[in-house]
């Protein structure tokens, strides 16, 4: 039983060799698809953050159908309403934590 088990062993070790060479293989012949797959990644990604906030997509539909002068306006004023939100956000967050202590 010794032998055999020894056999099998020895088996085993030779395979997981051939395994490990084929592994080195692969991984080097897979080198040049890295770039390519990884904007395949990154696509992916977006679309499947676009299909979970479709108001996103809406969006950027609306403001390509925008003329480009009717859009830069658009981003302007966006801009600054956002940055007006940030800091009116910053200022309650502030105010709530001061009266909080």
């Amino acid at each position: 039983m010794n032998k055999r088990l020894f056999a099998v062993r020895q088996r085993r070790g030779e395979l997981l060799g051939i395994i490990a060479a084929q592994r080195m293989e692969l991984a080097e012949s897979a080198k040049p698809l890295q770039n390519a797959l990884a904007v395949a990644d990154k696509g992916r990604e977006v679309l499947a953050y676009l299909r979970h906030h479709p108001l996103w997509l809406g969006g950027i539909s609306g403001l390509v159908m925008l003329r480009w002068r009717k859009l830069s306006g658009w981003i302007k004023w966006g801009g600054l309403l956002w940055r007006g939100y940030r800091i009116f956000a910053g200022a309650k967050h502030k105010l709530n934590r001061e009266t909080v202590l």
